[in-house]
């Protein structure tokens, strides 16, 4: 009968405006809640039968709200390090736990910040992850979600790093004389030959202990010098003899440049050293200058001089801080001030973020509607860029919401009314029968 299939549409549509309702009263609620998704109330049809006759059957209605995941919220600054959001697609990799086999999530909520362990967890206590990097600051993207690690930049308190990198600007005098006598390499490490310009510095193992290395040159020709780099004392590194560590000639151009294809190679290619103490080691990058440029060696008419260098390692002191770059480069700041790259971040994608599986604590799961994820560095491959010190608030529009609010109402009204407009006609055919 056609007035039974009207009181069913009136009870789809109460249930359907109570789901609708129920959308609104999540996005209210969650208006100020960091990196928020909204949910749409739309809906859909049910239907009886297609074909329209003169006796017709009502279906209803049906909710089927749509989460609103690809939407951008707007990003506001923050006084925190580590509260980071995301501008563009992407979604922080975390876990729900310290293991490996913890349940893995995805989220826009960045405000993270370190537990009393030292791992950076946001507010739902999910794990930031991110690869670590090596010495040099590299790491290798599988796609592998379970190479990622929890963010844990307190562990280095205390720790060493073993000296991976060596800058120096050096001028050598132009108009010094040249070297008298014979000369071969090696001799400025052994004492046989006084290097008529030189400059130690301290480089570190692995175990943080410090280490001397002597830049030595001597003047050769016009626009050539002799140089030598020699561990002092020698006994401190094995299969270097005399500790000699790399030599060969440096080569300037007319202007006082480096002439880099002119030089020696071995000088400006990585140290390898082996430590006596049985101390690890990490190869060390010169970076003593580039070709035709003033960044490195040069030879100008002024006093042969160490201009400024740098070199890292160290016994590292107690972690101060945590900052987080717009490339997603997460770095411990020590107490002395000094910084070192620890890990980075990945942005995971989806080809449908909207069909994402919604997880308590704002997070999400892959589903079968979303499509697989892809993990890339911050900036690549369809992510979005890393704004740091950042967080994305809701995307709710609390406007829309209360405008939504009050044609739930109404519609859920109107459907009551269905129903009691029904119970009358089935009243009154009951009433044929006195």
């Amino acid at each position: 009968m056609s007035l039974y299939s009207a009181l069913y549409a009136g009870v789809s549509g109460l249930s359907a405006q109570a789901s609708a309702m129920a959308t609104v009263a999540d996005n209210i609620t969650n208006v100020n809640t960091v990196g928020y998704k909204g949910v749409a109330a739309e809906f859909r049809t049910l239907v009886t039968d297609g074909r329209v006759r003169s006796n017709y059957s009502a279906g209803g209605v049906v909710a089927a709200p749509q989460a609103m995941i690809s939407k951008q919220g707007l990003l506001q600054a923050s006084s925190s390090l580590t509260d980071i959001g995301v501008d563009g697609a992407g979604f922080f990799v975390v876990r729900a736990g310290l293991g490996a086999d913890s349940e893995i999530a995805f989220t826009r909520a960045g405000s993270f910040k370190p537990d009393s362990q030292g791992f950076l967890r946001n507010t739902s206590q999910y794990y930031l992850q991110g690869w670590p990097l090596d010495a040099q600051g590299n790491f290798v993207n599988t796609g592998n979600l379970d190479q990622l690690e929890p963010i844990r930049p307190s562990a280095l308190t205390g720790s060493a790093s073993p000296t991976s990198r060596l800058q120096a600007r050096i001028n050598l005098k132009s108009t010094t004389a040249d070297f008298v006598g014979a000369y071969a390499a090696g001799d400025m490490a052994a004492g046989t030959a006084a290097a008529q310009f030189a400059r130690s510095m301290d480089i570190y193992d692995a175990q943080g202990s410090p280490h001397r290395i002597t830049m030595g040159f001597v003047k050769t020709a016009p626009n050539e010098w002799q140089a030598e780099i020699y561990a002092v004392p020698a006994a401190d590194v094995t299969g270097a003899p005399g500790g000699l560590l790399a030599s060969g000639t440096v080569q300037f151009n007319g202007d006082g440049s480096l002439d880099l294809p002119g030089s020696t190679a071995a000088l400006f290619a990585d140290l390898n050293i082996t430590w006596a103490n049985g101390a690890g080691s990490d190869p060390i990058t010169l970076q003593l200058g580039t070709d035709g440029a003033l960044d490195g060696l040069t030879s100008f008419d002024d006093d042969s001089a160490l201009l400024s260098s740098f070199v890292d390692g160290g016994t590292l002191g107690t972690v101060a801080s945590v900052e987080i770059s717009d490339t997603g480069i997460v770095s411990a700041i020590f107490e002395d001030g000094s910084s070192k790259k620890i890990y980075q971040l990945p942005l995971a994608t989806v080809q449908n973020p909207d069909g994402m599986t919604r997880l308590s604590g704002n997070a999400y799961a892959i589903s079968q509607d979303s499509g697989n994820v892809a993990i890339n560095i911050p900036g690549s491959l369809g992510s979005g860029n890393i704004s740091a010190s950042s967080l994305e608030a809701s995307n709710v529009d609390l406007a829309q919401e209360f405008t939504n609010m009050i044609r739930f109402q109404r519609a859920y009204s109107a459907s009551s009314k269905i129903i009691t407009t029904v119970d009358d006609m089935l009243q009154e055919i009951s009433n044929l029968k006195r």
